[in-house]
């Protein structure tokens, strides 16, 4: 989503102002923030510092002007929230003649209406495209909420236009973000996330979408439709459903809305109708009542399922949230769990990666990769390493070995 709004911040920023190449070279820097946990924050309030050190006129856009405002209020030269990215231009010009401006005021603006102004960099076959803005939830634990607010829904008919123009321009995967991708059109009642889908499909073109994170409550309310619309040769087999715990317990005390049983009947279905489907999700360790038997639950619960992708977090107690005032488990005791986490999902990836040795599949080719090789993706978004090819090309590759984290393979006719 940040990757999004820095793609309008840049196509804003360019019509005033010449962009450079580095920070370095910069008399202002633009800092879009996340907030989500506290090892982030910490990790862009030293950036700021930095930077300021380094003489440098510093506005940070983004979440962190919500989350925690006296901070960036204080060590910044100007701020705005995640709504008011239209300000840009107003905020610069005032640090430029020594103003301070901070506007986070509350604001409604369609992201979707946005996209001819966008500046994308394409050295990439990626084009991130936005859906909606906010969530409906209430997690216990989460201060990006305050950031992003409740569930703003874009424009159906723009939402398709730019995924239209991101073809055209020659764009070859779709990345369909927000803050829950299942939430879309919960809030007008109208057209919900399967009805995007299957609009975006009939698009011409050569393409591929990736639809982002989205939570079980929604994902089950709306399954029957969304596995339709998945059928779709166009739509990467790729689920993002975060359970966070494996204890229903836990799940009710971080106010998630879900249950552990809705996370298996999606994942369960989506591997029942497609015979590769690459699952991630997200777990967090050490919430305040996570108990040792809580955990375990967790770790079965990973065991059983088997993800492809789970992120791991240690619990952040973030500022204003509920869960903040809650006594805190210990680090080392956090640390220890996630360590158990961490050896299970990389232990289950290696067993799983190596299934598929000696496969061939058709790729897509999206960007660059370390050490001079290239990033592919198979139809259900498993990565496969290339040492040769195109970025935006679709091509046939055999896997010849694989990791823990991706897979290799060769470029076969």
């Amino acid at each position: 989503m940040n990757q999004s709004d820095s793609d309008i911040l840049r196509g804003l920023i360019s019509k005033e102002f010449e962009l450079s190449e580095s920070a370095d070279d910069a008399d202002v820097v633009v800092i879009n923030s996340c907030g989500v946990i506290e090892f982030t924050e910490r990790k862009i309030i030293k950036r700021i510092i930095k930077l300021k050190k380094a003489g440098k006129i510093v506005v940070v856009a983004g979440c962190l002007p919500r989350i925690s405002p006296r901070k960036v209020r204080d060590i910044s030269d100007g701020m705005l929230s995640p709504d008011n990215v239209l300000e840009i231009n107003k905020v610069i010009r005032a640090a430029l003649e020594g103003n301070k401006l901070l506007i986070t005021n509350l604001n409604t603006v369609d992201k979707a209406t946005l996209h001819p102004i966008k500046r994308r960099l394409k050295s990439t076959a990626i084009a991130i495209v936005s859906i909606s803005e906010g969530c409906l939830g209430k997690c216990s634990f989460c201060a990006t909420r305050f950031a992003r607010g409740r569930l703003y829904s874009f424009d159906f008919n723009k939402i398709i236009e730019e995924v239209k123009c991101a073809v055209e321009q020659g764009f070859k995967e779709i990345q369909l973000t927000s803050q829950d991708t299942g939430a879309y059109g919960f809030d007008k009642n109208g057209k919900k996330l399967p009805d995007l889908l299957e609009a975006i499909s009939k698009i011409d073109g050569e393409f591929r979408v990736r639809v982002g994170m989205m939570n079980p409550h929604h994902a089950v309310k709306i399954l029957d439709d969304l596995i339709n619309a998945y059928a779709s040769d166009k739509i990467y087999k790729f689920i993002h459903v975060p359970v966070q715990s494996g204890d229903n317990e836990i799940l009710k005390d971080m106010r998630r809305n879900h249950t552990v049983e809705d996370f298996i009947e999606v994942v369960s279905r989506f591997r029942k109708n497609f015979s590769d489907v690459m699952v991630s999700t997200d777990i967090i360790v050490g919430y305040p009542t996570e108990t040792e038997e809580s955990f375990w639950k967790t770790y079965e619960l990973i065991k059983e399922i088997k993800p492809d992708l789970v992120n791991i977090t240690r619990f952040s107690p973030r500022a204003k949230t509920e869960a903040y005032h809650l006594k805190d488990i210990p680090g080392w005791i956090k640390k220890e769990r996630s360590r158990k986490l961490t050896e299970l999902v990389n232990k289950i990836k290696l067993e799983e990666y190596r299934k598929f040795v000696g496969r061939k599949y058709r790729v897509l080719i999206t960007k660059y990769g370390k050490n001079n090789t290239l990033l592919s993706r198979t139809d259900s978004y498993r990565p496969v390493i290339l040492t040769n090819g195109k970025i935006g090309e679709f091509t046939n590759a055999k896997i010849v070995s694989s990791t823990n984290t991706c897979l290799i393979g060769e470029i076969v006719q």
